[in-house]
């Protein structure tokens, strides 16, 4: 994509009412737009941001045999009155014209179950594994720091039946290992950890996948030798200690929650009487599990992890491009960096070109913020030996390498 032809630009200045480090670089790079407390639009190069992230997320639920679904977000009343659920004050609700009332789902437990239902009756019928990701909307009280905590975020929750508590324990640890491979391609191994919390009406506990940052809200007690950590609800019932290996020597962390699991068990299922028969003919009720993920959540958990002082630094499976290449002093070094483009797209693609009409200066900031791994800079000064200037973006120092060693290099990095 050539820069001049985006429509969105980048800001000098930071936005004023945000605080967070991803809301304001997010932002003044050009990624996100606010329309209002809570409620973001993702301009194209977050979107590609998103879409990235999206695509490792489908990869590892279908590699666990997750069967991807779009589900409505507009839900009738009758549906959450089974559960005990229409009076949670996080509901969006409305009301038709004729009378009929209607929620903006937040979660779909209430969906799903009742899907289903009409398809599995037998213990042949399962387990199944269904997902989605699309949009939920949650009337957040607390809507703040950028896309950490919002009103309307895209959500991948996928959700598992089986026949017995047995099956049920065994997929959830094949989830727990897709999740962390997700956090691995997303960059975010280093940071992340399975976290112990809660199962609140569910199970005795759950899990959280947690990212330390200092921007995170969570507090986690992590153990380094075995790599899980305990949230804060619970870390007394856990009497401050390790559940695995028994250490006290726990390191007091901040964290942003990524993604959640639990076991419900039968907390829906039995409230829509769903049960199928097994192999004596008994009617047995099905035992569920789900597993969430945000995706926005997650793209501003990666920037409050990978920033600098000026701007972001995308890991490189979830960058907006893998290279920004900048063209200098004009007219005499446009031609030359017209034929890199062409060269890259057609062996590389995901190349950002910056042909604009610009201060040197100028062009260099923006590669900075807008944090792309590999920055390419051609000048009058290499042309005429044959070099472009590259820098990873990660990495302080530029480095020059042959014209003609050039594809071989980025594909090596």
């Amino acid at each position: 994509m050539r820069l001049s032809c985006l429509f969105t630009k980048t800001q000098r200045g930071e936005p004023r009412d945000e605080k967070s480090i991803n809301a304001k670089l997010l932002i003044k790079a050009g990624f996100i737009d606010k329309l209002m407390t809570g409620v973001y639009s993702y301009l194209p190069l977050g979107f590609r941001v998103i879409k990235k992230i999206e695509n490792i997320i489908r990869e590892e639920m279908n590699k666990i045999n997750g069967q991807e679904v779009f589900l409505p977000a507009l839900q009738p009343k009758d549906i959450w009155t089974k559960t005990n659920r229409w009076q949670y004050e996080e509901m969006f609700k409305l009301k038709s014209r004729g009378g009929k009332d209607y929620s903006l789902g937040w979660t779909h437990e209430e969906v799903i179950v009742p899907l289903v239902q009409k398809f599995v009756k037998s213990y042949k019928d399962l387990p199944v594994f269904v997902y989605q990701i699309q949009d939920k909307f949650r009337d957040e009280l607390r809507a703040k720091s950028g896309l950490l905590r919002v009103a309307e975020f895209l959500m991948k929750d996928l959700y598992s039946f089986h026949r017995d508590e047995i099956d049920l324990d065994k997929y959830y640890e094949k989830a727990k290992k897709a999740y962390l491979n997700v956090f691995k391609r997303c960059g975010l191994q280093k940071n992340t950890f399975p976290t112990l919390a809660s199962g609140g009406t569910f199970s005795k506990y759950s899990h959280e996948f947690q990212t330390m940052t200092p921007a995170g809200e969570d507090t986690i007690y992590l153990c380094r030798k075995c790599k899980i950590a305990v949230n804060k609800e619970i870390i007394e019932e856990e009497k401050y200690k390790c559940p695995q290996c028994g250490n006290k020597n726990l390191e007091i962390k901040k964290a942003i929650e990524v993604g959640n699991i639990f076991k419900l068990r039968d907390k829906f299922t039995r409230a829509f009487n769903f049960t199928f028969r097994d192999k004596d003919g008994k009617e047995k009720i099905v035992m569920m599990g789900c597993y969430g993920i945000g995706l926005g959540r997650l793209m501003g958990a990666i920037v409050e992890v990978f920033h600098d002082e000026d701007g972001i630094i995308w890991p490189p499976e979830v960058a907006p491009f893998k290279v920004h290449l900048i063209s200098l002093d004009g007219k005499d070094t446009e031609r030359y960096a017209e034929k890199i483009y062409k060269l890259l797209n057609q062996s590389i693609g995901e190349v950002l070109y910056d042909n604009r009409d610009l201060s040197t200066g100028i062009k260099l900031k923006d590669a900075d913020l807008i944090g792309c791994p590999i920055r390419l800079v051609v000048s009058r000064k290499n042309i005429s030996k044959n070099l472009i200037e590259l820098k990873m973006r990660n990495k302080k120092k530029e480095f020059f390498i042959k014209t003609k060693e050039l594809i071989k290099k980025i594909k090596s990095i």
